[in-house]
């Protein structure tokens, strides 16, 4: 690679990493192709990218962005996935795919620009998504109103069964 395809690559990198709120980096080591190509098809289906780079030049991109942080884990074989949406989406799909391959393991990431571990990208993985948790936030919402509503047409049902049963009395 020559010093204009290396350069072009650095500042690939470090657009990635300045535009992504989420960057998680990966080790592999033993991964087939043909499972790498499933993986980063389920990575594109969660709205997020997947890279292979090399270390020296992830490290000069990583330079005066969040990931910057990471420095140390930019040794081995590594991979980056990141996204701008969501990073528990992201996070699903490599940790499904870590238990299935022995090969592919977490280093470290930086989620909305805060540096994690790699049990916390585990931990990540375990949250519930973005969708569930405005789905909950809404049924939180909406539950006191329909309580209320149900209590508003109480006494006229209470008052109609009422009337009702005095009407089959007579």
């Amino acid at each position: 690679m020559n010093r204009v395809e290396k350069t072009a690559v650095v500042d690939g990198l470090h657009q990635t990493f300045s535009e992504n709120g989420s960057v998680i980096l990966l080790s592999f080591k033993g991964v087939n192709v043909p499972d790498i190509t499933d993986l980063r098809q389920r990575i594109r289906a969660a709205s997020s990218g997947y890279e292979v780079v090399k270390n020296t030049l992830a490290l000069r991109a990583a330079e005066g962005t969040p990931v910057g942080e990471l420095k140390d884990h930019f040794s081995g074989p590594t991979a980056v996935a990141y996204t701008q949406e969501d990073p528990v989406a992201l996070a699903k799909v490599l940790k499904e795919f870590v238990k299935a391959n022995e090969g592919l393991a977490f280093k470290a990431g930086v989620v909305e620009g805060k540096v994690v571990s790699e049990a916390q990208v585990g931990d990540l993985a375990d949250m519930p998504s973005r969708d569930e948790l405005l789905s909950k936030l809404l049924y939180l919402l909406n539950a006191p109103l329909t309580r209320f509503a149900t209590a508003l047409k109480s006494p006229v049902r209470n008052l109609a069964v009422v009337l009702k049963q005095l009407e089959e009395k007579k």
